[in-house]
């Protein structure tokens, strides 16, 4: 649709019904009424007025699963309604140009989409790294210009990069494949990305949660073909609110941190002759505590523990979801952030221990919730975010108070989202 067109439609409201059942909220309608149409402002000021598409990639929210994918674990996530939107057109050339809010990569070519090591843990990489492996899986991509942006703040514990990622993937399937490649294929050639490319090791449930959508359990036994379920739950009628609290913790040289966990996972793993986690059952740790403490160290043992004892966990949080138990999800929920804090210790880095903002997090949260709700370390840990189940009258009092703590605005008040990647508008759409 042309450009100039789209935001005329968006000013009439022609397309509320979509923003409404994308976002599950509307008193957010005005402002993503407004959010659009300066998105599509900012792509005609950076490209010229063009036939454009319109993709939205959601946020996601980890519910149980502390660090288990990346043993072929089990988690249960969800998308939120928060996201990442591209304005986006081709431009006829073999340059792909991206500007976002915070990020800008222009004249990346899609005949050299090899690895290089200068370009690591930078954005370029991520963008290179998907169309990399889109490209190995002989998907047809062409250069395009796209403006994004993201209410998926950096840092904030929803996977911003793993909601970026996916929308570079989106967008290639959406201008040039005619919207036929798969969600978890594009999920896994953002996983990819962030591994080879980007150089961080991490798992694939952001990437699948956000490309993915909806509430899901994944059980990644077989990580290339992953058993996905859609959760039969409704938080709306939980007397429950999912809130993520932003710590203000800087992510800043944790990389080490992250790549700890899964390092001393599989040095544990390789002591029993196996390869991951998910191989081992605790009867052979504690059967083999000695040896394990000797080769490994301490903290490895009771951080493998954690994954194991974790798998258990998320089948206990699914089944009660499945069976509206909500009060057994909730003790699930405690259980497993108890085991992040004290067995995978993720919730402050070593390496700078005076820093502790998700613990002060954590502590206050549970001196203001009391029996009003529970609260956990959200996502990867060590700094970032909290996640706190809290009912539905208490929410406006929890959100006042922990804003006392981490200001204004730190505390996120989400509902989880039906979708997951989309494209909203069509190229060609009158």
């Amino acid at each position: 649709m042309k450009s100039s067109i789209l935001k005329q439609r968006i000013k009439m409201k022609s397309f509320d019904y979509m923003l409404i059942d994308l976002y599950q909220d509307k008193s957010q309608i005005e402002y993503q009424r407004k959010r659009y149409i300066s998105a599509i402002e900012k792509f005609e000021s950076l490209y010229g007025e063009d036939d454009v598409s319109l993709f939205s990639v959601p946020g996601r929210s980890e519910v149980s699963g502390n660090h288990t994918d990346h043993q072929n674990g089990k988690v249960l996530a969800c998308a939120v309604n928060i996201d990442i939107i591209a304005v986006v057109a081709p431009n006829n050339s073999n340059l792909v140009n991206i500007t976002s809010d915070n990020r800008k990569c222009n004249g990346i070519s899609i005949t050299d989409l090899a690895f290089k090591e200068e370009e690591k843990r930078s954005t370029r990489s991520l963008v290179k790294g998907v169309l990399k492996r889109l490209a190995d899986e002989l998907f047809h991509i062409e250069g395009f210009n796209a403006f994004m942006t993201s209410d998926v703040a950096v840092g904030s514990g929803l996977s911003s990069s793993a909601a970026f990622e996916t929308m570079v993937g989106y967008i290639v399937s959406g201008l040039f494949n005619k919207g036929g490649i798969d969600p978890v294929v594009i999920a896994k050639a953002g996983q990819y990305a962030e591994n080879v490319y980007f150089g961080k090791p991490c798992g694939l449930m952001d990437q699948m949660a956000c490309s993915l959508g909806n509430l899901i359990y994944i059980d990644f036994k077989d990580n290339s073909s992953p058993v996905v379920k859609k959760v039969k739950a409704d938080f709306a009628r939980s007397g429950y609110s999912l809130c993520i609290v932003d710590s203000k913790g800087s992510h800043a040289h944790l990389t080490d941190d992250y790549a700890a966990i899964p390092n001393e996972m599989r040095s544990v793993s390789k002591v029993l002759g196996k390869t991951l986690a998910r191989e081992v059952t605790a009867q052979e740790i504690l059967e083999n505590i000695d040896e394990i403490r000797e080769k490994c160290g301490d903290r490895a043992l009771i951080r493998t523990l954690h994954v194991i004892y974790e798998n258990d966990r998320v089948e206990k949080a699914f089944n009660a979801l499945e069976n509206s138990d909500f009060n057994t999800f909730l003790e699930v929920v405690k259980q497993s952030g108890d085991s992040s804090f004290k067995y995978l210790q993720n919730v402050y880095s070593t390496h700078d221990y005076t820093s502790q903002s998700v613990s002060i997090a954590l502590m206050y949260s549970e001196n203001i919730l009391q029996n009003n709700g529970v609260c956990r370390v959200h996502g990867g840990g060590f700094a970032g975010t909290i996640q706190a189940f809290v009912k539905d009258e208490f929410v406006n009092d929890y959100k006042r108070e922990i804003e006392k703590v981490f200001g204004e605005g730190c505390c996120h008040i989400l509902k989880v989202r039906k979708y997951g990647g989309q494209q909203l508008v069509y190229r060609g759409e009158e």
